[in-house]
């Protein structure tokens, strides 16, 4: 409808799960007199704060373990976790909270019946004293050429070249990525053109325990990979109120849209779909249009922007309307039934779409969309994505 920022309820950019690792720092042991014993670790240190909530565990040398119990101190809630097969070490199933103070103890024993005993009392890095990155793509999905990989960082990052270099893309297609930063918090990668059709993209987030700002450390270690399908390009004319969907450089087929008023023209420029509804609102008190409209079941949804342009079917206007006419409030319309049933181009454009395929909008009497507006860096030039490189 327009592209102002809309409230529409979407799925959060998922975190991912958090992978364990292991950190330095010595407990405290008691340990048999006399002979070897066994020389139980426990990687979080007795009496520290801001322990990793990714990095705990307890390791033996001269031994194996024997039991390991952990626990939240204020709770005494178990944490779970299992003993390595050779009984050399030890791990939470999950990872730990943050800002929460742990209780481990380790217990183990050598051939000869030598015991050892550790202890360690801490509390993990806090909510205040540490960031994360909501991403996108996640883990395992298969997205269109344009999808560029993005953090969206909860602290803002004054340190940007470490945290930048802590975090590798790399394609199997051999395209060189970059990244970008979109001021202190926001941080997309890509190459110079669209990822190629089948390709792999591999990213390693490598942030726990690198300080994002004066005092500010990371948590988060893990790799993710996602998949490029097949390529979509679709391209709105303005002029002819025709959209061209092309698909590995074949048309696939063209339809009629209505795209902006002159009141309300749709933004030029390659636009990213970000997210798909079947059904949504789309309320103009939302957008600055107030009274303008309320529909309450807009069908076949798709987010062209942050600030609220999207690509949808539309069941309210005259089939006519179609091709012919220019009649929304900077959104691009195309026909459906309310219910987002039935065989209408809409569907059909919803049903072959990918979240990743780029809609580019030309000839509209409205600027280039803005390359932060949405997942729309294809519109700022190479030497000016690579000059937004902290490293």
């Amino acid at each position: 409808m327009s592209r102002q920022k809309t409230a529409v309820v979407g799925a959060a950019l998922a975190i991912g799960a958090l992978t364990l690792t292991a950190c330095g720092g010595d407990a405290t042991a008691d340990n048999d007199k006399g002979g070897d014993a066994p020389k139980i670790a426990i990687s979080a240190k007795d009496g520290s704060t801001g322990a990793s909530i990714n990095a705990t565990g307890v390791k033996v040398s001269d031994g194996k373990l024997t039991k390991v119990k952990m626990t939240e101190s204020a709770s005494g809630k178990a944490v779970p976790g299992t003993i390595t097969g050779d009984g050399a070490a030890w791990k939470p199933k999950e990872q730990l909270e943050r800002g929460t103070k742990y209780r481990i103890s380790a217990s183990a024993k050598d051939e000869d019946g030598h015991k050892a005993a550790a202890n360690s009392i801490f509390t993990t890095v806090s909510s205040a004293n540490s960031f994360i990155g909501t991403y996108t793509p996640d883990d395992g999905k298969t997205v269109g050429v344009g999808m560029p990989v993005s953090f969206n960082f909860d602290k803002a990052i004054t340190n940007k070249k470490d945290v930048q270099s802590h975090i590798t893309v790399t394609s199997d297609s051999g395209q060189k990525v970059v990244g970008h930063w979109f001021g202190a918090q926001r941080l997309d990668f890509r190459p110079q053109e669209y990822w190629k059709a089948g390709s792999k993209v591999t990213m390693k987030i490598d942030l726990d325990g690198v300080e994002g700002a004066n005092g500010v450390h990371g948590v988060q270690d893990k790799t993710v990979s996602f998949n490029v399908g097949r390529s979509q390009v679709s391209t709105v004319d303005a002029n002819t109120q025709q959209m061209t969907v092309v698909r590995d450089g074949k048309t696939l087929r063209t339809v009629d849209v209505s795209t902006g008023s002159d009141q309300h023209p749709t933004y030029n420029g390659q636009m990213v779909i970000s997210e798909k509804f079947v059904q949504t609102r789309m309320n103009g008190d939302t957008v600055g249009f107030g009274g303008e409209y309320d529909i309450a079941d807009v069908p076949h949804a798709m987010r062209l922007s942050q600030s609220g342009t999207f690509i949808h079917g539309n069941y309210w206007s005259a089939p006519s309307t179609f091709g012919s006419q220019a009649t929304s409030h900077g959104c691009v319309g195309m026909r459906d039934v309310k219910g987002a049933g039935g065989d209408t181009t809409g569907k059909w454009f919803f049903d072959n779409s990918l979240v990743g395929d780029v809609v580019v909008m030309k000839n509209s009497h409205d600027e280039t969309i803005a390359p932060d507006n949405g997942l729309n860096g294809w519109n700022m030039a190479w030497s000016q994505w690579t000059a937004g490189s902290a490293v």
